[in-house]
């Protein structure tokens, strides 16, 4: 994978950035000035976002799998340490399925009843391949949704999801939570001696 070096990710616009990020050359990334990404993250091939007025916010050591897309008017904030894996889709923005409105992005506003919502991602959740999370969804700490789910709400924090829609599957260990000051000092380790 081939990823965009620092002239050309200074380049892009972003309205701030980390250190070690890393962005595919093939990842698309739309009204920049209006992201923000944090330290040690990866976004791998073929991805979207897309950030309206709201803006699209990446926490720090956070991966996106490839051919993900984060689209939609309203803030997406992803916390530290989450994971979104392959083909997941993340709207702030979704138009009315009713039949009383036009839908498209190509119509006037004045034809659509567009809903506008803030996803909120907290820190150390993993988002697995194929899910789809809806405008106004709230994944609390620690959660995890497994592959093919449908979020159109909140999930509670440290609960393991799966379904369409997702429906709670069982507690998740917070085991992990443990391992997160040696991490801190081995990512910071690892910066200091290149």
């Amino acid at each position: 994978m081939a990823y965009l070096d620092s002239n050309q990710l200074a380049s892009l616009g972003l309205k701030s950035y980390g250190q070690d990020v890393k962005i595919s050359e093939w990842a698309r990334l739309y009204n920049p000035a209006n992201i923000i990404i944090g330290n040690n993250v990866r976004i791998d091939d073929f991805c979207i976002l897309s950030a309206g007025d709201g803006g699209i916010e990446l926490g720090s050591h956070i991966h996106i799998g490839a051919y993900s897309s984060i689209i939609g008017k309203s803030l997406v904030r992803v916390g530290e340490y989450s994971n979104i894996s392959s083909r997941v889709s993340i709207y702030s923005s979704s138009d009315d399925y009713s039949g009383e409105f036009l839908t498209s992005p190509v119509v006037d506003e004045a034809f659509k009843n567009v809903k506008h919502a803030p996803v909120f991602i907290d820190p150390h959740c993993i988002i697995g391949a194929g899910s789809v999370i809806l405008p106004g969804s709230h994944l609390d700490f620690g959660v995890a949704v497994g592959a093919l789910s449908f979020i159109n709400g909140n999930l509670q924090a440290f609960n393991v999801y799966a379904g369409s829609p997702a429906k709670l599957i069982k507690p998740r260990s917070r085991n992990f939570l443990a391992l997160i000051p040696n991490h801190q000092v081995y990512y910071e380790n690892q910066n200091t001696n290149q």
